[in-house]
């Protein structure tokens, strides 16, 4: 496995080396999410490649992650609802320190609890069982909903798909949500223009900042490789009394150069050759 000495509870946003340690940190991720999919001969690299930046950054300048280790009942939340994704949540919750990297080589071999899809509790940061999509988002606003209530200040963050937005129930969620005023709730959505067949906006055409304003939210928008400006935008989080939607447009596969923006590439693996190939992009 692949490791940093910096941990995220040593970090400090006014730090002006932490773009630099955290983009460290989601090369790091990439290259543990390499070796496990390979060796799990799994799918879902596109997708996993896709938000490694953004978790990156919640786990190492945007959430509380001591709660998370300690397991406090007002600790920081976080939620993957698009689960196809868990090998990227796994490296990011190994890498802030949450779980032993050590156990990342056991992803998705008999009897590991690292499972395909993310498993609720099988490990501190694992929040939800996720996997059938648009579930996440109704979870996080009742945690929300339980911390605006109970009067604590803790983050709730849910992270979702551009393609799981089709869902109904994101929008019942989201509706709720703005009813509510949650403003200690982050909705990120992963947008990178591709879902598991086709091409998201020829499905489902229109701009996510644009529905979300619709719907009485907060959207910010940002390159969601940017390390910096992915920093500025979770700054802007809480300001107002709207839930935030960080609009975040990433690309598929990205960091390495035959899989990016490959539609194909939500469900293959790689062969030997492959991933000889994209160990060395990485690594260069």
């Amino acid at each position: 496995m692949y490791q940093l000495q910096a941990q995220a509870s040593n970090l400090k946003l006014s730090d002006p080396e932490l773009p630099k340690i955290i983009a460290e940190h989601a090369q790091n991720m990439r290259l543990n999410i390499l070796d496990m999919l390979t060796k799990a001969k799994s799918s879902h690299l596109g997708c996993s490649f896709s938000v490694v930046d953004i978790l990156a950054v919640v786990y190492h300048a945007f959430l509380n992650v001591e709660s998370i280790k300690q397991q406090q009942l007002d600790r920081d939340y976080f939620i993957l609802s698009k689960g196809h994704s868990a090998a990227a949540l796994y490296t990011a919750l190994a890498s802030a320190g949450i779980i032993p990297e050590e156990i990342l080589k056991t992803h998705y071999q008999d009897g590991s609890v690292l499972c395909g899809h993310p498993m609720k509790g099988a490990l501190p940061g694992i929040e939800s069982s996720t996997g059938s999509l648009g579930h996440g988002l109704s979870l996080a606003v009742g945690l929300a909903l339980a911390a605006k209530h109970n009067g604590t200040n803790n983050k709730i963050c849910v992270l979702v798909g551009d393609g799981e937005c089709q869902e109904g129930s994101i929008w019942e969620a989201i509706t709720m949500a703005a009813r509510f005023k949650l403003n200690n709730l982050t909705v990120i959505v992963d947008y990178n223009n591709l879902q598991g067949l086709d091409i998201t906006d020829d499905i489902m055409p229109g701009t996510f900042e644009e529905k979300f304003k619709a719907f009485a939210c907060n959207p910010i928008s940002v390159d969601g490789h940017n390390i910096e400006a992915l920093l500025a935008a979770f700054a802007q989080t809480g300001r107002t009394d709207k839930p935030d939607i960080i609009v975040a447009r990433t690309h598929k596969g990205h960091g390495v150069s035959f899989i990016e923006d490959k539609i194909e590439w939500h469900y293959k693996s790689f062969s030997p050759e492959q991933f000889s190939q994209a160990h060395k992009e990485l690594c260069s």
